[in-house]
């Protein structure tokens, strides 16, 4: 096979190497456009299951990297006039530039041909001259530029340059710090026994006020902004000392975050950056481009022909990368977000630093650092050896025994709006399994109030008497409080059963629906009629009406819905109120029905009860809302009186876009905590694809949010949080099993149990610690 490959860095290079040398008979030629030792950057960092993916690999290349990497295992934060060190971590890294001589060396011996000063043909006489064209030119790529490959580049908002330093940091670094011009943090790291990577980063506002007047932005390629490096070099001159700062065509960037629809177009594929790239802050390019050069190669070797070959080098390595590029994606917008956490003691502030792509969590921090973890949780607990999610919560005026709230979840098996057996039971079980908050489906206000004819409602005496059936259940048999959650469905009504067809219009039975504007959720649903004052008026008084009714069924909290594209929810968006009057245009406007339900609502529902509310913080869709306004309708509800904010996302137009992933939304959440939570005294409520006790104690003890609701977990196990306490080996009054059940409290034994480690193997190796290896100059 004849394979041209375009760019000759690590990826194109180890790609030409490892195919030469499973089939000799190619004729691999790899074109580059500088010099063999025009090398841009400084150090790369690897994971031990890239290492090891090569050692398989490549034998010879794994050695020569041996000869050159340093390793070691801590990560120093340093920030508020402390450093805090976590360790365990494991690190790799190596100059880049010896990496390319090793790769460049064994090109050659292989028999790889490769022209470097020297421009690639066009595309098009690629296609024709080779079997196979790799673009393997970076995320600039010339190559997917002209092919049909779906690409998209998403710029980031903070600017960073890569330098290095002959300073050798012993571990990886973070130093974050406020200047007179705002937070800037460096990330540093070695590579060798004489020399460190050095990355200076700060949010576009932040570089305008301190290196806009400065910056040489017109350099040509290998030139430095020396103005600004020097600058850099006072700003952290206690770091840095007498070592030198020094650039390699160092220059202020904007991460290009680049993803394409397809990494193949006909018999070009793209590898590497020019396929994909994913923020610096979570690994390396390089790692990503020398992964892909691997499983391709294995591909085009065990497939029994191109096409087959490419599809499979693709789905092998597209969920991969995507999972880093959404983990990448979390880092890089927890930097450019950095100056709202620093409120943070240094002890969270470490510990959110470190979790920030949500891929390092509590418990696997826990497993490989345990003194971290347990110092950080005394500090979020004042002391006490308990779970962040075990810790007790005060919401307004109501004591919650824990952080574990059973998310409203719509079951649609009411009949008339009455709630029968199936309620009592579904959330007696909740309650029953250690939740601190057991929050009720959406209950409607109004017969067409209802999403579908088996919502359930508060609107007559008999279903206030079923609803305090399912109070008083909770509160004479458990610990945990229990909620209810009012709402309006507003132009989504009248539809079917979500096992049916969710949000489909009912085909006959249906009601009206209204909202603020006439405009309908999707093509297919009704055309709901605009409301006018007197409407607004009546459904307000459903809503005080309902209020009352729950109050007096013995309910301890409120939660008004405003969220998900119901009735209060349509008046909040763009994309659902176009409205000319008072209750329409901009956002002070839309918020004014919402606010006025919630006033009405707060008044009519006992003081010393909380009310929160839960908003959509996003539309997922071009024109709607999006967080900036998600935080200023925190703010405005918070003002009201809102004991806490709920903190959900989309549902408010058929056609949004969500980006789906694990604890997707806890970004809103934490950047609605950070901006408003804290300086309102409000609790902040992070929901949604939250699946894990991990994942809670993640969420808490980074301070993401003040409380975390499940709404699966519960379905998959309603003893859920009784099950958390037991894996996490906790006891104590926020985990109390029903004494009916506390038999079994304890996992049931399901096969031989592991005895402790022998005598004699716990003296001759000792009792497993933290590993906190660090690299020193010494070290090579």
């Amino acid at each position: 096979m004849r394979i041209a490959v375009v760019g000759a860095g690590p990826g194109g290079l180890y790609l030409a190497a490892l195919c030469k040398q499973l089939d000799p008979t190619h004729e691999i030629t790899v074109w580059e456009r500088n010099a063999p030792d025009d090398t841009f950057g400084f150090g790369v960092v690897f994971s031990d299951e890239t290492l090891g993916g090569i050692e398989h690999a490549d034998p010879a290349v794994f050695a020569a990297m041996q000869q050159c990497v340093a390793r070691w295992d801590d990560i120093d934060v340093h920030f508020g006039g402390t450093v805090t060190t976590s360790g365990g971590h494991g690190f790799s890294a190596m100059g880049r530039k010896e990496l390319l001589g090793i790769l460049q060396r064994r090109c050659a011996e292989v028999g790889v041909t490769v022209h470097y000063r020297t421009e690639a043909p066009d595309v098009a006489t690629l296609r024709r001259q080779a079997d196979l064209v790799i673009a393997a030119d970076g995320a600039n790529s010339r190559v997917r530029q002209a092919g049909d490959f779906g690409g998209q580049v998403e710029t980031g908002r903070s600017r960073y340059m890569w330098l290095g330093t002959d300073r050798v940091f012993e571990a990886f670094t973070f130093d974050v710090r406020e200047t007179q011009h705002g937070v800037m943090q460096l990330h540093g790291y070695p590579y060798s026994a004489g020399a460190s990577t050095v990355i200076i980063e700060m949010h576009d506002d932040v570089w305008q006020r301190a290196f806009a007047p400065i910056a040489e932005l017109d350099l040509a390629p290998g030139e430095n902004d020396v103005k600004s490096i020097a600058a850099v070099k006072d700003l952290f001159a206690d770091l840095l000392g007498e070592h030198a700062l020094v650039g390699n065509n160092s220059k202020w960037l904007a991460f290009p975050t680049v993803t394409t629809r397809t990494w193949r177009d006909g018999n070009v594929v793209l590898l590497g950056d020019a396929a994909h790239t994913a923020h610096f802050s979570i690994g390396s390019g390089t790692k990503l481009a020398m992964e892909d050069a691997l499983a391709l190669a294995a591909c085009l070797h065990e497939e029994p022909d191109l096409d087959r070959a490419l599809d499979a080098y693709e789905q092998e390595r597209r969920p991969v990368v995507a999972s880093t590029q959404r983990a990448a994606k979390a880092s890089r917008e927890w930097f450019e977000e950095i100056g709202h956490y620093t409120h943070q003691d240094p002890a969270q502030f470490a510990f959110n630093i470190v979790t920030r792509s949500r891929r390092v969590t509590h418990d696997n921090l826990r497993v490989r650092d345990p003194e971290f973890v347990a110092a950080t949780e005394r500090w979020f607990t004042g002391g006490a050896e308990c779970p962040p999610m075990f810790q007790p919560y005060r919401l307004g005026e109501l004591e919650l025994r824990n952080r574990v709230i059973v998310s409203p979840m719509d079951m649609y098996v009411a009949k008339d709006g009455l709630p029968g057996d199936f309620h009592l039971v579904h959330l007696g079980s909740k309650a029953l399994g250690g939740a601190g908050l057991v929050m009720t489906e959406m209950v409607c206000v109004s017969p067409e109030g209802r999403i579908t004819p088996g919502c359930a409602g508060i609107y007559t005496p008999e279903q206030e008497a079923a609803w305090k059936r399912v109070a008083d259940f909770v509160h004479e048999h458990s610990d945990a409080k229990v909620g209810m959650q009012i709402g309006h469905s507003g132009r989504k009504g009248s539809t079917k059963l979500m096992w049916e067809g969710i949000d489909e219009p009912l085909p006959a039975g249906g009601w009206d629906v209204v909202g603020p504007s006439p405009l309908p959720y999707s093509p297919d649903n009704a055309v709901p009629r605009q409301l006018t004052r007197s409407d607004l008026l009546a459904i307000r008084e459903q809503f005080i009406e309902a209020t009352r009714a729950a109050a007096r069924a013995g309910f301890d909290a409120l939660e008004l819905h405003c969220a998900h594209g119901y009735l209060l929810s349509s008046f909040l968006s763009p994309l659902s109120n176009q409205r000319t009057d008072g209750y329409g245009g901009s956002l002070e406007r839309r918020l004014r029905f919402p606010l006025e339900v919630f006033d009405a609502v707060r008044a009519a529902w006992p003081a010393e009860r909380p009310v929160t509310v839960r908003i959509s913080a996003t539309d997922w869709h071009e024109g709607g809302n999006d967080v900036e306004e998600a935080v200023a309708i925190a703010r405005a509800f918070a003002e009201h009186g809102a004991a806490g904010i709920d903190v959900s996302t989309g549902q408010v137009t058929a056609a949004e876009q969500p980006a789906f992933g694990r604890s997707y939304q806890t970004p809103y959440a934490d950047r609605i905590r950070n901006d408003v939570g804290r300086s309102h005294g409000v609790a902040v409520i992070a929901v949604g694809a939250i699946s894990s006790w991990d994942d809670v104690n993640s969420i808490l003890l980074a301070g993401r949010a003040d409380l975390c609701a499940l709404g699966r977990p519960h379905l998959y196990d309603p003893h859920w949080t009784l099950h958390a306490a037991a894996e996490q080996g906790f006891r104590g009054a926020a985990a109390e099993w029903p004494k009916p059940f506390a038999a079994g409290s304890r996992r049931p034994q399901t096969g031989r149990l592991e005895g402790p480690r022998p005598r004699l193997d716990l003296v001759r190796r000792g009792e497993q610690r933290t590993r906190h290896a660090r690299w020193s100059a010494g070290q090579a």
